[in-house]
């Protein structure tokens, strides 16, 4: 296996890393033909240091469920990070990081990983799925691209987005093997009308 796709999503209580701690993380690893075959989730215990942002708190009080089930038995951050890297290491192939969006998730989990692990598994290899949705619709707008206005059959059948970590980590990669296979058929239809051309 050459490489192996790491869907990934967490929950925070607020925007940066080092100010604010991540909650939870998911991640699942898919072949190159997409099909599922690891998992790794974990809750974090907040950072020393840092404090929850009080927009991100309030938030966080019209989802009681989710951060119920984010709060369940944390785990000190070097230790869950050590746990994470042992899962990635594992992985038979080289892991590329994928997450909607990849700013936001990667920013946080490549922080984590070099502030308490030292290094990344993933280096500098992650792919951010609504950029490859604003290729594969030809939108005009970036903005535009989003989940309410992607094709229904992108979406997984139980497309939900619940902010429990591994859920919608599993949802987001089946999102992406979908639109990757979009864009597939695209290159493939351009080829055919290339070579029909006289």
């Amino acid at each position: 296996m050459s490489e192996v796709y790491v869907s990934t999503d967490i929950e925070t209580d607020g925007p940066i890393p080092g100010e604010n701690s991540i909650l939870s993380l998911g991640s699942v690893a898919f072949d190159a033909n997409g099909v599922e075959f690891a998992s790794f989730e974990i809750n974090f215990e907040a950072l020393p240091g840092a404090a929850p942002n009080p927009k991100t708190m309030e938030w966080w009080r019209t989802q009681p469920e989710a951060w119920a089930a984010a709060r369940k038995d944390p785990v000190e951050p070097k230790a869950a990070m050590a746990r994470y890297l042992a899962w990635v290491d594992k992985l038979p192939g080289d892991p590329v990081f994928v997450a909607y969006p990849l700013l936001f998730d990667m920013m946080f989990v490549y922080w984590y990983l070099i502030r308490f692990c030292g290094r990344s598994p993933f280096s500098h290899s992650g792919i951010d799925i609504k950029t490859m949705a604003y290729a594969a619709m030809g939108s005009e707008s970036y903005r535009g691209a989003a989940k309410r206005n992607m094709p229904k059959h992108w979406k997984p059948p139980r497309n939900r987005h619940t902010h429990v970590a591994i859920e919608d980590a599993r949802e987001q990669g089946r999102l992406f093997f979908n639109i990757r296979a979009a864009l597939r058929e695209q290159v493939a239809g351009t080829e055919a009308g290339q070579k029909g051309t006289p």
